[in-house]
């Protein structure tokens, strides 16, 4: 089972880098596939480390992956890391193997640490359309223009309907993000 998270690592002066990241879930062992040309995968082979959060917050999602936003953070736990401030709960893992394609690593983390805060109680429809749209907008370049715009009005639908303030404002910016790819058309290169 692939569970989305807010995934972070620390590069080599220590500053934190979240991105969304499914993870294959596992209880003691979890899979980390980063796109090898991401920061992600670049600081998580250096250190070894990385923290998995858990988030009821939809705009996370969309500031971390869209605008590579830095969210108010804490230590991690056991492991030089930064856990994301609005997580229900974390885990704090170590780098076990290294395997994968020549796009995109395969890593074996084990799990030293769970924290948690709160419980996680979901997402409504809308958070869930929220992350479907920023995962979409995150592969613009290989997407057809036409499947975006049909895609975005039916995710529109659904965060109108069934949303909060929260998910409204983030698809709000989901929206703009995409608006500005389609108007400056640009090679996007994967960072997170």
């Amino acid at each position: 089972m692939i569970v989305e998270t807010i995934f972070s690592t620390l590069d080599e002066a220590g500053s934190p880098n979240f991105a969304p990241m499914g993870l294959v879930w596992g209880e003691d062992f979890v899979i980390v596939r980063p796109f090898r040309n991401t920061r992600t995968c670049r600081n998580l082979l250096r250190s070894g480390y990385g923290v998995a959060s858990l988030t009821d917050n939809a705009l996370a999602y969309v500031r971390c992956g869209l605008y590579k936003e830095v969210p108010g953070h804490f230590p991690a736990r056991v492991i030089p890391g930064a856990v994301l401030e609005g997580a229900c709960s974390w885990l704090e893992m170590a780098l076990v193997s290294a395997e994968g394609t020549e796009e995109r690593a395969e890593l074996r983390c084990q799990v030293l640490h769970r924290g948690r805060k709160k419980d996680f109680l979901g997402f409504c429809r809308a958070g869930s359309a929220v992350i479907e749209a920023t995962i979409l907008a995150t592969r613009l370049e290989q997407i057809d223009r036409r499947i975006m715009a049909e895609r975005l009005v039916y995710y529109s639908e659904i965060v109108e309907k069934t949303g909060g303030e929260n998910e409204k404002a983030a698809f709000r910016l989901v929206h703009d993000y995409v608006a500005k790819f389609a108007i400056t058309p640009q090679k996007r290169g994967r960072d997170d």
